[in-house]
């Protein structure tokens, strides 16, 4: 059953991308773009899952997904990391912070609707 997105990314074209494929799935997408106040958001809007854009202002998403899994209430919380760069360095470095999913841009707007279903489902647990 649909939920709760946090979008963390500060592109205005992915951003109206992303939050009308999931509006469209039935999720309700809020919408972050500093990386500075990143964590105060996850804290605060306490969503289901989080989309997080590696390179952010003032703060890199790996940064943030440090944060995430650092604390106690979003430990397991699930992330998918957008990366415009899609190096394996980049998936290795995504995958040491703890991300969840990885998905490099430009991505389809099936494979976002897919990745945050896997994600909700890993969510919800056995």
């Amino acid at each position: 059953m649909p939920g709760r997105v946090l979008l963390i990314e500060d592109e205005p074209n992915i951003i109206e991308a992303i939050r009308f494929i999931l509006s469209r799935d039935g999720w309700t997408v809020d919408v972050h773009s500093d990386g500075a106040t990143a964590t105060d958001a996850v804290a605060q809007r306490a969503p289901d899952l989080v989309i997080l854009d590696v390179m952010l202002p003032n703060r890199s998403g790996f940064d943030i997904l440090a944060d995430i899994r650092a604390g106690d209430a979003t430990r397991d919380l699930p992330v998918l990391m957008l990366t415009a760069r899609g190096q394996s360095k980049d998936r290795d470095m995504a995958e040491r912070a703890g991300a969840s999913l990885f998905m490099t841009k430009p991505f389809s707007n099936a494979e976002v609707v897919a990745s945050v279903r896997q994600l909700a489902g890993r969510a919800e647990g056995p």
